[in-house]
This record gives structure tokens, sequence and C-alpha cells, in this order.
């Protein structure tokens, strides 16, 4: 795919005779409609240009925000209802029968003084794409990672023009879409968490492929879908709440999975309380897992995600190998209490050295990242195949190097053995159930649950005849 230069994309666009639309640009300054500006032809596509930086102008144009925060996907939805409107309103029946209208929004907040706060924007485009037809809408969320207000409102820039350009010459290629985007911007410069695309001529898309396209891309790090299988932005979710996370391949859940969800949910809730609004259950995949073929199977996917989200889970989707990684990432959302339920066998990896041998401070590094001061980890008993001894927190094998970290670990209650599981469900480890589904073998049926086996049946799921 060619990159196209941030000047020449504006130019293109100046020189479309049917494009026209209006920028509201709140917070970051008005970067992209400058682009515009400068790249000669302007007149061919800007009908206005806001910048209602001030408080009380922004609440008096787009109304009062819904959740208080102007740097929020609701404020920017706000503006673009706005903007939008007014543009169809004053212009719709003026100009000429061929025009495609859109307006452009965002609203940043970028570094400050004192470089204390989070830089990150929402940004959106309602346009049509057939005149007189009904609009389409993109909104993606950002996080600005240079540390400098100016080199963030630059990019912005850049981005902003990206998301317009993309928006009418990549609409129909969901995945050049989303490369496009960060053309003229190097990976050290920007995040891109969540993405969404609806509309009459987007409705082909599945927003929650384009979250995976993300992380696969490596645009972002994790994406995350609630339980109604609607993607999020991370943050909306996470914010100061306490998390519980199993990670797991689903393919599919099986009684053990469902097990761990339930009895690391019971003791989760003894140990730091229940609150409904203040709690998020997260079944986490990585992209590991996802491609362990080699291929992304978009539809293996979609299969996993709506099982979880049809079990009222939340989903998470991220490229961290190692659980420290994950630790580190979920320290940016200054979350109350984090809880990890891991079987056993995992964990016995977790501890081994081998796996971190690239690390400076080996496995000393990677434990201090993990065990952070609010975070615990719930260790699922676990059995090894054709092996009748169980392993708990007590006989965890290990090697003797390491029994006197462990035992630091133990003693000081980062792992909390789970003892009221299933002892009857441990060998039904997910590999095992998928293999008597392809080979016909129904005892599958009794090593999952009866929601899970009638979904699969109903949707002839992972090969099921």
């Amino acid at each position: 795919m060619e990159t196209v230069d941030t000047s020449r994309k504006a130019l293109l666009i100046n020189l479309e005779e049917s494009i026209y639309g209006s920028f509201a640009e709140i917070g970051g300054g008005q970067e992209v409609s400058r682009h515009f500006f400068i790249s000669g032809g302007s007149s061919g596509t800007v009908a206005k240009t806001i910048s209602a930086y001030d408080m009380v102008f922004s609440d008096t144009l787009y109304g009062k925000r819904s959740d208080k925060r102007y740097v929020s996907e609701s404020r920017l939805l706000q503006m673009m209802d706005f903007e939008y409107n007014n543009l169809i309103n004053v212009l719709g029946d003026i100009r000429d029968n061929n025009t495609r209208f859109f307006s452009f929004c965002n609203t940043v907040s970028t570094l400050n003084y004192k470089k204390d706060n989070e830089a990150h924007g929402w940004l959106g485009v309602r346009f049509q794409l057939s005149p007189g037809g009904e609009p389409n809408d993109v909104v993606l969320h950002t996080r600005l990672l240079e540390n400098d207000s100016q080199l963030q409102q630059n990019t912005l820039g850049v981005l902003g023009v990206n998301l317009i350009y993309a928006c009418f010459f990549n609409y129909n290629h969901p995945n050049i879409f989303l490369k496009s985007l960060t053309e003229n911007i190097s990976k050290d410069r920007i995040e891109i968490d969540m993405i969404s695309m609806r509309g009459p001529e987007l409705d082909y898309v599945d927003n929650r492929l384009l979250a995976v396209q993300l992380v696969k891309n490596e645009m972002t790090s994790a994406s995350i879908f609630n339980r109604h299988g609607n993607v999020m932005q991370p943050n909306d979710l996470l914010y100061k709440q306490n998390i519980m996370l199993l990670r797991g391949s689903f393919r599919p859940i099986t009684y053990v999975g469902f097990d761990m969800l339930k009895t690391g949910f019971s003791l989760f809730k003894k140990d730091v309380g229940f609150k409904k609004e203040k709690t998020v259950v997260l079944c986490e995949m990585t992209m590991n897992n996802l491609m362990s073929t080699g291929e992304f199977d978009e539809r293996d996917f979609l299969d996993r995600v709506d099982i979880l989200c049809g079990m009222g889970q939340n989903v998470m989707v991220s490229n961290f190998r190692e659980f420290y990684k994950l630790t580190v990432w979920l320290k940016r959302f200054k979350l109350e209490n984090i809880r990890m339920v891991i079987g056993a066998l995992t964990f016995k990896n977790v501890i081994d050295e081998k796996y971190y041998q690239h690390l400076r401070g080996g496995i000393m590094e990677a434990l201090g990242k993990l065990f952070i001061d609010n975070l615990r980890v719930y260790i699922y008993p676990g059995k090894e195949k054709n092996d009748n001894e169980i392993i708990t927190v007590e006989n965890m094998p290990l090697s003797d190097n390491i029994k006197h970290l462990y035992k630091y670990i133990l003693d000081n209650g980062f792992i909390v053995n789970i003892d009221n599981f299933r002892k009857e469900v441990l060998p039904y480890f997910s590999h095992i159930v998928l293999e008597k589904i392809k080979n016909n073998d129904p005892e599958w049926e009794t090593m999952v649950p009866k929601f899970v086996s009638a979904f699969i049946k109903n949707k002839k799921l992972f090969g099921y005849n």
C-alpha cells in the first residue's frame, strides 16, 4: 500500500469538488483544519472551522456534558450532532446535488505545563458517501505519547487528516483504513485504543474485528468488549474499578474455565467486597493464542467472544505474553484492586526463570512488576495429564533456587489458593474438548456448560457437524 504524504492527502480532498464540510476542534488547537488551509484549494472543502475553547461557549453550543468530562466520547458525539446538523440546515439546499457533506470533530487534552495530565483525545467524522445520503460515523480514541504539547498538536493534525482521507477513500477496506490512520506517524507517537465505524455504508463492518486488528497491527496493546459485545475504550470500563481477570483460550470455555470464574469470583467478593458498579470481570485472550495456527481466524475469534458475552462476561484481547506486562498496563487505570485467576499449571511457568532471561533483572524484575501492592493471584488447582496428584500452592513444583522467593510471595499473601474447586472437572482442557468435537465424540457435551454446548451445536462452531 502506497503511503500518501499528509499535505497531498489534504490537497486531494480540497480538489475533490464533492467533499465539503466543517471542522470543530477543542483542546489541541486547530491543527487538522490548518493542514487543509496550507495545502491550497481549501475553499473547495472548508465551510467552517471553530474552536469553542471556552467551557461556557462549548456548553452553549453543544449542551451540558452528560458525563461531566470535556474529553470523552459522549462530548464528541454531541459535537458531531450539532456540527453536522448545522451544516445540513445551512447549506443542504444551497450546495449543488453532487455535494457529500462531512463534519470533523475532536476534543483533546494535550500535555499541560506541569506535564502531569493524561494526553489523549477523541476524534470523529460524520460523513456522506453519496450525495443526499444518510451519514456514516467513524469515532476513535487516541493516546498522545510524545513529551511535548507542540509535538502532540502536530501529530494530532496528521492523524485528523489521515482519518478524513480514510473515510472517503478507504472506507470499503477496513484493515487498510486502520493502517492508513498512522501513515506519516511513528508508533512511539500515538496509540489508538478504540475505533468504531457505523452507518448505512459501513454496516458490513464488525467493530470487534476492528478492535482486534488494532492489537494485531500493534496500534494498541489491548482492546476490550463489554458483556454486550460492544467495543469499549479501556479507561471507560476500568478506571478506578476492582477487577478480576481470567486468561485463557476459551476455545471453547469448559467446566474448568467456568469453575475458575465462579470460585475465583466467590473469593474475590470476600476479599475486596462487592459493589456492582465498581466491579469488572474480564476474560482475556492473547494474540499469541488467537494466532496459534499462524493466521488470525476471524470467525473463530467471534465465536469465542459470542459465547463469553452470552455468559455475561467482558472480553479483552491483548498482546501481553507475560503476566507482568499485563500488570504494568493495568496500573495505568488506577485500579482499586486487581485479582488474577491463574491455573496452577500455568503459574508453574510464571515462576520459571527460563522465561525471563531477556530481562536484566531476570525473574526478580518480572515478579517485582507483577506483584504490585494491590494485586493478588488466585491459584486454581490443576492436575497434569495421567497424574493423579493435584497441584496447589502448597505443593507447587519448584526448582531449588526459587523456593525461598516463592515462600516470600506465599507468606505475604500475594498468592492465594482456591479451595472450593470441582475436582472432577480438572481434566476438561479446551484442546481435549475441541478434539472430541472434531471427532464427533459426544462426550464433549459433558465437559462444557449446557449453554456453551447448545450454542456450539446451534451455530455449528469449532467443526461441529
